[in-house]
């Protein structure tokens, strides 16, 4: 059974596609199979399949031939919820999905980069997959001012999402640093490294639409099954 903050299924398909097609995996006019052959590739239903094909056209990324068939058409910014995010597997692509280890709401650590007014702020714990392989952990904080209160049974798949549908804040840009970092004392026993060990980390900074920083994290990514990836227009 879905978590209660998972996207709909049909818009999870549209999202992995749209990362594949980023990775290079679907390319620029390539034939998709046959719906009904795609679905049972998928373990999906056709009509769910469709839903997902629909988003792409909406998108611009997948052209419906009467008679033919569905071809790729690969776009440079492509309209995505995980637009700003990073990691893909190893291979390539990868849906991201999430799952809330804690969300508590306390004194910003000194630790972080400087961002918004507010002296405390949100500190939500995720374990990050791709395509259900555990990719990595992430502490995220949002500056205090944007809620009130924030449960983990609230928040969406997708962070920004979340942001944008229940508290007004849309993130406009956000700057990564990647770095050396250390895997931390909370990772749970599911994350195949032990606290301490060195692991690639980024660390991040995101603006609101307001022109204010409204948000900083630190990830921790497993470099056997994650990499970083940003792509240059």
């Amino acid at each position: 059974m879905p978590s209660p903050g998972s996207l709909p299924l049909f818009l999870q398909i549209s999202e992995l596609l749209i990362r594949d097609i980023a990775a290079g995996r679907l390319i620029d006019g390539e034939k998709l199979p046959p719906e009904r052959e795609m679905a049972a590739q998928l373990g999906i239903a056709v009509g769910t399949l469709r839903q997902a094909l629909k988003e792409l056209v909406a998108k611009g990324m997948l052209v419906r031939v009467q008679g033919s068939g569905n071809y790729i058409r690969a776009v440079s910014d492509p309209a995505s919820v995980y637009a700003l995010f990073r990691l893909e597997l190893v291979t390539g692509g990868g849906l991201p999905t999430a799952r809330v280890l804690s969300v508590e709401r306390r004194v910003k650590d000194a630790e972080l980069p400087a961002f918004g007014d507010s002296a405390d702020g949100f500190r939500i714990r995720r374990l990050r997959y791709l395509s259900g392989k555990v990719a990595a952990v992430e502490e995220i904080w949002l500056d205090g001012s944007y809620a009130g209160a924030i449960a983990p049974a609230d928040l969406l798949e997708s962070l920004y999402l979340y942001y944008r549908e229940k508290l007004g804040l849309w993130i406009a840009r956000a700057e990564d640093r990647v770095g050396l970092g250390h895997c931390p004392v909370w990772a749970p026993e599911t994350f195949p490294h032990v606290a301490g060990t060195a692991l690639p980390q980024i660390t991040r900074v995101s603006w609101g639409q307001d022109g204010r920083k409204a948000e900083a994290s630190w990830t921790w990514y497993d470099p056997n099954v994650a990499q970083y990836v940003a792509r240059l227009k």
